[in-house]
């Protein structure tokens, strides 16, 4: 990725950003296809992972065990040490169970609460979801945990991750579940071939207090902690709106609660940029006309569908649209050259369980091209562990993405060397024997613009001051708040059992208390 500056601004990081695709099936380079094939073989020798072969499907799809891969940068041992804990966490709490058991009442009023999928895409194919903060109010959050102490489903916990975090996850389940194959079912994007397995969100901040973010403090960070530490790499990009004067205050607190992969995908856009950034990225279309767009999409509604779908969907028992509630996606076969999947609705109404199908998508892969010595398979589908396993595609072509930054309030990127490359995002990179321009003299770029939906600066940016925590308020406002460390079992939240949480954050201790 370029050095950028602009409207967007970038945050600070030391990790290193796989953008799509790098990193993702028909984009590795050779060392990291060789770490695939070994990541694999670890997964399989130590029993966490099944290959395909006459007999079945394979246990976890490719496009799944590349998540964890990039998550830890393509180090085999560090992958599966994370992948092992999460296998060990979702059998412990019965995952599968709890997303296809779960009251469809206690799912909607989880929903309701959290990220939302539009029903649209970005540029690139990867879906859009919209959270509006504000409704995590006390008043709220107390209810929900008390309902949340309550959930329905057949599923057994080992009582270590509190009950609101878990339905919280349901919500994880249905984007891995449901939203992403689903997206990677419509063909009209570029790298077809190529699995969707990120989000896109955009966070409205704009009505949110000081003390309201306080009190949230714990749980944000308890969410981000496992989330990450178990649903790696699903998320591409998180456009902030609506930020207050007091942000640079929280945002002191969330550099220290998320890691730093997750701070260096965050754009705080003001509300003179909102709408050009935006544009940048998702077409005007599916940006909801809250945020500058003409998508009549409110937080809260169901899905607005993206009218593309019409092409490739088959609703069954006369269905026109999606029910609420949990769902996923099986095979349904398909012929050379198409695949075939097959939409369950489930979850529990009145303690009984529901099974219905909903609709039938068809997927037609165009060929793929010749000019890679490995092209993408077309094989049919399989699924695995509730996700569907696309057809393997594997190539040897990698831009990386540096994404050292500086604090929010503006972009200080070192300005990328020879060596490294630039990460496409709309625009495929040239042919080989195309001669890429030179660039012109920072000196003689006037404006900041947008090139393959990434802001390029007219010059490197100054480096600037920017408040710490303490500073960014009057200290009347700090009053009773220790801006050190979180505190443990505060707003329902209980210690984290897993090692990989453990790891993600020191003050998260494992075995200790009960949840």
């Amino acid at each position: 990725m370029s050095s950028t500056s602009g409207p967007a601004h970038r945050v600070s990081s030391a990790a290193v950003e796989y953008g799509y695709p790098q990193g993702h099936l028909g984009h590795l380079t050779t060392e990291e296809d060789t770490a695939f094939k070994s990541f694999k073989t670890l997964c399989a020798e130590k029993g966490y992972y099944k290959p395909g072969s006459a007999e079945g499907v394979a246990s976890h799809d490719d496009a799944l065990l590349l998540r964890y891969l990039r998550a830890r940068r393509f180090h085999v041992e560090d992958a599966f040490k994370q992948f092992q804990d999460t296998e060990d966490w979702r059998k412990a709490n019965e995952l599968d169970k709890l997303y296809e058991t779960i009251d469809l009442d206690h799912y909607e009023e989880t929903r309701r609460l959290y990220p939302q999928w539009t029903g649209r895409r970005d540029r690139r194919g990867i879906p859009v979801y919209v959270f509006e903060v504000k409704h995590l109010n006390s008043k709220t959050m107390s209810a929900y945990e008390k309902s949340a102490v309550a959930t329905s489903s057949k599923a057994q916990t080992d009582g270590k991750t509190s009950p609101k975090l878990l339905r919280l996850f349901a919500l994880y389940e249905n984007l891995t579940r449901f939203v992403m194959p689903l997206c990677t079912a419509l063909t009209d994007r570029d790298h077809p071939h190529t699995p969707i397995t990120q989000s896109n969100n955009i966070v409205d901040i704009s009505g949110v207090g000081l003390k309201q973010f306080w009190n949230l403090r714990t749980h944000m960070q308890d969410a981000s902690t496992l989330a990450t530490a178990h649903y790696p790499e699903t998320l591409d990009r998180i456009f902030i709106i609506g930020a207050p004067s007091f942000f640079p205050t929280v945002w002191g607190w969330i550099k220290k609660w998320f890691d730093p992969i997750t701070t260096s995908k965050i754009f705080i856009l003001s509300h003179s940029d909102m709408k050009k950034t935006l544009e940048s990225f998702i077409d005007p279309s599916n940006i909801p006309k809250k945020y500058g767009g003409s998508l009549d999409f409110h937080f809260g509604d169901m899905p607005v569908l993206d009218p593309r779908l019409s092409n490739v969907l088959k609703w069954e028992g006369g269905r026109v649209d999606f029910p609420g509630g949990p769902m996923y996606w099986v095979s349904d076969g398909g012929k050379e050259g198409e695949e075939r999947i097959k939409l369950l609705a489930v979850g529990s109404e009145g303690g009984k369980e529901r099974r219905q199908e909903v609709c039938v998508v068809t997927r037609h892969l165009p060929e793929a091209s010749t000019s890679s010595t490995n092209t993408p398979s077309t094989s049919k589908p399989t699924t695995a562990n509730g996700h569907l396993a696309p057809a393997s595609a594997l190539s040897h072509s990698q831009l990386t993405a540096p994404t050292e930054m500086d604090l929010p309030s503006t972009i200080n990127q070192p300005a990328p060397s020879e060596q490294e490359k630039v990460a496409e995002t709309e625009q495929k990179a040239p042919e080989a024997s195309e001669k890429i321009p030179e660039q012109e003299p920072a000196q003689e770029q006037a404006k900041p613009e947008v090139q393959a939906g990434e802001l390029v600066p007219p010059t490197r940016p100054e480096p600037v001051s920017f408040v710490t925590a303490s500073e960014g308020v009057p200290q009347s406002q700090l009053k009773d708040l220790s801006l050190n460390e979180k505190d443990v079992n505060a707003n329902g939240g209980g210690p984290h059992q897993t090692a990989t949480a453990n790891r993600l954050d020191p003050n998260l201790h494992v075995g200790e208390g009960k949840a």
